[in-house]
């Protein structure tokens, strides 16, 4: 065997790319291949040195067997060459013409085709794995055989400890060999004496087995434990040969003791591992399995956030003209007519839930937008304690505690506020006969214990109700999205899956414990804000106290849905601006060329072929001071929007009229305000 060629991987697919594409699943596991034209070749190849081979069941049923039979049949004791057979129909349960295969091969997993890439090095590198595990058997045998021979020269050239006893199987005389190997005296060796150092275990034993060959005059052969010089037990083999005269009787007896206790250290290692193989084999399967487990949940998540950002876009615009339009009915007949008033406050009430339904979905898919500023944690729990007490009833006693000195933390304050109500209210309802609902806010550290979280401080919220609590099997299930045990109509079944995602998406950690019957424990841990942050945050204020009324402004709005452009294009006029419409970016920018004087330009961001970013920056080009207002439904990543003041859709006329008072405030205090996120 060539040793550069003991761990590559042999591949026989004539047909098609199939052993093109073998070889270059397992090139990128890094996992040497040579690919064998015929089935010679790859005889050749095993003769030559391999780890495993990887060959198609349609060839080798076509195939002379005899050579490959012949070479599989003489591998030496500690060999037992790995296949992995790729076959159509599965193993022989399915596929009666694999049994004759398996006869042949022997060692060989069966994989149907098609199969995944992964599927494939997993089984290659298990394969090698066992055939390293023989290569380290070939070294043990080796040693187990070198032993051997050496204790067959011994015996042969007389090395070891010699001894002699008369023909009645009696220790006479001086035994200077077995003396020093046992440091009994001359007087305690004579006779049977010299069992006083064998194990009391292998007395009765060895004197049986050594008066049945006296007695029966044949060759004497026993092994025992045996306790040398120095005090140590070891194990020795002795082997005892009679001498005759020549009338036949016996003259004495003649025989060695041989230290064999590393030969069976090393025959006992060989047992024990051929005796784990199969459990390593059953860990290391179930261990493939957890994994594979593991990243099919994390596809299937990252499938969802995929789906409701790309929803959340469409679904926004859609709600846009709904609210706008109640918006301006509610403004225009809400005195007038108390009944059309109620339906209108009712379906503005609903497209408000539906609003907050695509965030809770965006927080559970880690794609919403977040404004993130040193929030102080004891200020919003003492801001939010009305609406906490209002929301969980007169029934459920609150506590709200905070440590000393508490830092501030990293966070968006509108989503943490909606996160903790939604914490506070899904607490009220485990305690329908009353409790005490406990919020508590401390630092902690984050350790190495805590998987993919950065060793640093943490302000942890805890929400701690006295509650039923969670059994094993629905706590494993309850930040999952839409999982929910409440009836129908009192939950989405977005709560926790929202506060878990807010938690990821800040760089945080969120943990849940609960036992039945005892309540249940939510903790949400937030990073600590840095100074340049907390500084940032009081910046931030200060910029968003009240703006002074805007004037009635020029504004050119830009957008693709004719529904939504014309649902704003109303709250604008209903405010007294005047609006000129364009239905897309290269249509507003034609207007601006051709001579269009505007105060702001109010544009959606995703639109085809040039987006409202893209536009702006093309405006600044021609007219840096203009102000531009983005307006959105998207929530994924907008790197390019930065310095740019975006308002998300769906809004109300109240929230663009904000809007454009700090995008365009009185003249007096113009230099003040720049781009900001709105």
């Amino acid at each position: 065997m060539i040793p550069a060629f003991s761990e590559r991987a042999l591949i026989l697919a004539p047909r098609g790319r199939d052993a093109h594409v073998a070889a270059a699943i397992l090139a990128e596991a890094r996992l040497g291949s040579h690919v064998c034209p015929s089935l010679d070749e790859l005889v050749r190849g095993m003769e030559a040195g391999a780890g495993l081979a990887i060959v198609t069941e349609e060839h080798l049923l076509q195939a002379d067997l005899h050579a490959m039979a012949n070479w599989l049949a003489a591998q030496p004791q500690w060999s037992d060459f790995p296949f992995i057979l790729l076959t159509s129909r599965g193993g022989i349960e399915r596929n009666p013409a694999a049994h004759r295969l398996l006869t042949v091969l022997g060692n060989v997993t069966f994989l149907e085709r098609p199969f995944h890439p992964t599927t494939l090095v997993s089984l290659a590198q298990s394969a090698l794995r066992g055939r390293r595990r023989q290569y380290d058997a070939r070294v043990r045998l080796d040693a187990l055989y070198d032993s051997e021979q050496r204790f067959r020269a011994a015996v042969e050239a007389v090395q070891g400890v010699l001894w002699t006893s008369n023909a009645h199987g009696q220790m006479e005389g001086e035994q200077p060999a077995w003396a020093a190997l046992t440091g009994q005296r001359r007087e305690e060796y004579q006779g049977h004496g010299w069992t006083g150092v064998l194990d009391p275990r292998d007395i009765e034993p060895t004197l049986a087995a050594w008066q049945a060959a006296v007695e029966e005059r044949r060759v004497f052969q026993f092994e025992h434990r045996l306790r040398v010089a120095n005090g140590q037990w070891r194990i020795f083999g002795t082997r005892a040969i009679p001498t005759f005269h020549r009338d036949g009787s016996i003259v004495e007896w003649v025989g060695v003791h041989i230290d064999v206790t590393e030969q069976r250290a090393t025959e006992q290692s060989l047992r024990d591992l051929t005796g784990t193989l199969e459990q390593r084999v059953r860990e290391e399967t179930a261990a493939r399995q957890e994994a594979l487990a593991k990243l099919h949940e994390a596809q299937k998540l990252e499938t969802i956030g995929q789906l409701t950002g790309g929803v959340a876009h469409d679904f926004n615009n859609l709600l846009m003209p709904i609210t706008g339009a109640l918006d301006l009915l509610q403004r225009r007949y809400g005195d007038a007519d108390a009944r059309a008033a109620r339906l209108i406050d009712g379906a503005l009430q609903s497209a408000e839930r539906a609003k907050t339904l695509v965030q809770r979905l965006l927080g559970f898919a880690r794609r919403q937008s977040l404004q993130t500023q040193a929030v102080d944690m004891v200020a919003l729990l003492a801001g939010m304690r009305d609406l906490i007490r209002s929301s969980i009833g007169v029934a459920i006693e609150l506590r709200i505690d905070s440590v000393p000195g508490l830092p501030k933390a990293l966070a968006d304050p509108n989503q943490l506020e909606l996160a903790l109500l939604n914490l506070c209210v899904n607490a009220r309802d485990a305690m329908p006969a009353g409790g005490v609902l406990t919020i508590v806010a401390d630092v902690v550290a984050g350790g190495a214990d805590m998987a993919k979280l950065a060793a640093r401080e943490y302000v942890r919220v805890s929400v701690i109700d006295s509650g039923t609590g969670m059994d094993r099997e629905t706590l494993a299930r309850a930040v999952e999205p839409f999982f929910s045990t409440k009836e129908t109509g009192r939950g989405t079944g977005l709560g926790l899956s929202m506060v878990h995602g807010l938690a990821a998406q800040l760089g945080g950690h969120f943990a849940i414990t609960s036992t039945p019957g005892a309540g249940t424990r939510v903790e949400l841990w937030l990073p600590v804000a840095s100074a340049a942050a907390a500084t940032a945050s009081q910046l931030d204020a200060r910029m968003d106290r009240p703006r002074p009324a805007t004037r009635s402004l020029d504004i050119l709005l830009v957008d693709d849905e004719q529904l939504v452009r014309d649902g704003i294009a109303m709250l604008l006029r209903e405010l007294g601006h005047r609006v000129v419409e364009a239905g897309g970016a290269a249509e507003a920018l034609d207007k601006i060329q051709n001579g269009l004087q505007v105060d702001v330009v109010v544009t959606d961001y995703k639109m085809p072929r040039m987006d409202g970013a893209e536009m702006a920056r093309r405006l600044h080009g021609w007219q840096p001071q203009l102000p531009v207002l983005l307006i959105t439904g998207y929530s994924g990543p907008a790197g390019d929007t930065v310095g740019l003041a975006r308002l998300a859709k769906p809004f109300r006329q109240a929230d663009i009229a904000r809007a454009l008072a700090k995008l365009v405030p009185a003249e007096a205090n113009a230099a003040e305000f720049g781009g900001a996120e709105l």
